[in-house]
Parts: structure tokens; sequence; C-alpha cells
């Protein structure tokens, strides 16, 4: 079964779908990347629904939700409200949370929140602390010949990040810590453009992945992790921008959490390894509500 919809949050409606083959367990919800993403590259992940309903959405502003205008809505604190006001519109009285990249940093907004019925939490390539998050891209950059990271610090330090030349370096970048595949899948190859919204990167993030300019410059929830309560599971790749020793350290931190890294992956392996990361994410959850019962 598929359902699709909008649902009103602060600000406008945002799109969902919902996918459910009746398998009974307690739904997960999926936080997708960005921010100003959208949930169309997390789309393999409806196979968790022969265990259980899975809810994607597209967060106010991208995919295929409204596009307000009003700016003052691109923090996170309207985006925990907006994760709030979708459990409650869907019934979701108990759930699983399972972020990713950004949606880490919402799923820990929201969870430090300290909401009802969250069963557990999955950090998937996790930015939990944005100056940990820059420092580790300023490690990565000097992986790189040193002509990219040239270019790189230039166009950043000129405001020149809108460039031809820095979309090259940038594409060096992402084959080495974002996605690694020669080949893409055919079905991500049409994804529909402008389901991005960059002005919401910007306002968040900044205008480049490597120095934090936005209004999560000074996001670090690292020393609250010690309070999340429900059990949660931190992964990344093997060569991610979300790097293996600081997803480990953020697990390190976590009561009842676990860890895993897949070996062939950057920061994509829902795309990059699908078969393992759909395996690991459902063993996870089925572990979690066997416990529960």
């Amino acid at each position: 079964m598929q359902n699709e919809g909008y649902i009103e949050v602060t600000g406008g409606k945002v799109w969902y779908q919902l996918f459910d083959e009746n398998g009974g367990g307690t739904p997960v919800i999926i936080l997708h990347g960005g921010p100003g993403s959208s949930s169309f590259s997390l789309q393999g992940l409806k196979a968790l629904a022969k265990d259980r309903p899975v809810i994607l959405y597209d967060q106010l502003g991208c995919g295929k939700s409204d596009r307000p205008t009003d700016t003052s809505l691109w923090h996170v604190g309207r985006f925990v409200e907006e994760l709030a006001q979708i459990r409650q519109a869907l019934k979701l009285d108990e759930v699983h949370i399972l972020g990713h990249s950004w949606g880490t940093t919402l799923a820990a907004a929201y969870c430090l929140t300290k909401p009802s019925g969250v069963k557990s939490i999955i950090f998937s390539s996790p930015c939990l602390s944005a100056p940990l998050w820059e420092q580790d891209q300023k490690r990565n950059l000097k992986k790189l010949p040193l002509d990219v990271q040239e270019t790189i610090k230039r166009c950043e330090d000129n405001g020149t990040t809108d460039s031809e030349e820095f979309e090259a370096a940038i594409e060096v970048f992402s084959k080495h810590f974002v996605n690694r595949m020669e080949k893409q899948p055919e079905w991500l190859e049409q994804k529909p453009s402008g389901y991005r919204n960059a002005e919401i990167y910007n306002i968040m993030w900044g205008p480049s992945e490597f120095t934090v300019l936005g209004n999560l410059k000074e996001f670090d929830c690292t020393t609250q992790l010690k309070d999340l309560a429900c059990p949660a599971l931190y992964t990344c790749g093997r060569f991610d921008e979300a790097t293996p020793e600081t997803t480990q350290l953020y697990s390190s931190l976590t009561p009842h959490s676990k860890f895993h890294v897949f070996e062939k992956s950057a920061h994509m392996p829902y795309i990059e390894e699908p078969e393992e990361y759909v395996t690991i994410m459902g063993e996870f959850l089925q572990s979690i509500d066997i416990q529960g019962k």
C-alpha cells in the first residue's frame, strides 16, 4: 500500500508518502538531508516497508512541498515543529526516526525536546556539530590534489562559490567524500530539476560546504547526547564527509548506541551499498521492536 498527500505545517503544506506492506512493526519516519534537499534520493528505503510503515516527506521549501518566500521560516526550531506536526497528523504515537546528514541535526534537535513515543533514532552520516563538521571537511580537503584545494579556498575567499571552477572542484570533492559510484543508478539520473532549494541551504549553512556561515554555525549538541533516552544507531561510509572518527565519537557519547561503517561508501551508502544499508537498518529496527514486546 502507498499513500501520499499534503500536511499543513507552520508556513505551508508538506508532501509525504507512506509505504506499508502490513509488516506490523513500529513506523519509521525518514528525515532527508540538506537543508533544502528532498526525499527523492531516499526512495529506496521504502524496502523497509515489508516490516513496518515507512514515511518519507519533503521538508517545507523543497521537493514537492510548498515554497514559501518568508525567509524567517528557515531555522532548526521550525523544522522541529514541522516534524511534530507531521507525527500528529499521521497519528504516529510510536515511531522510529531515521535521519540522514542534516536530517540527523533535525532528529537530534527534535529528540532533545523529549517528545513521547520515539522508540529509536538512526543517525546516518551525522552532522551533530557544525564546528566539528567544518574541521572534518578542512581535513578532507587536504586529501585532494593541491589545485583543487586552492580553487576551493580562492573561491570561498573571493565569494565566487557560484563559479564554474568552484563547481568543478566540488565535483572532485564529491567523488571522494559524497558518492563514489562511477555510474549513478538510472532512477537517480531522472531526478527532477528544481527539487533543491539553495536559498534554505545558504540561510542555514552558507554558500559552501566547508565554512559554516548560516544560522546553524553554532549548532553543537555533543554535550547533550548523553541525554538521549532511546536506543540509537550511528552509521557512516568509510570515506564519508561525516567521518568515521567523528561518527564514532558521537556514538561513544550516547548511551544505548551502536556504530556501523559501510566499507564501500562515502556519504550516500543508501545509494552506494543499498542492500547492505537496508539490511543494517532493518535489523536494528527489528531488534528494537522485539525488545519492546
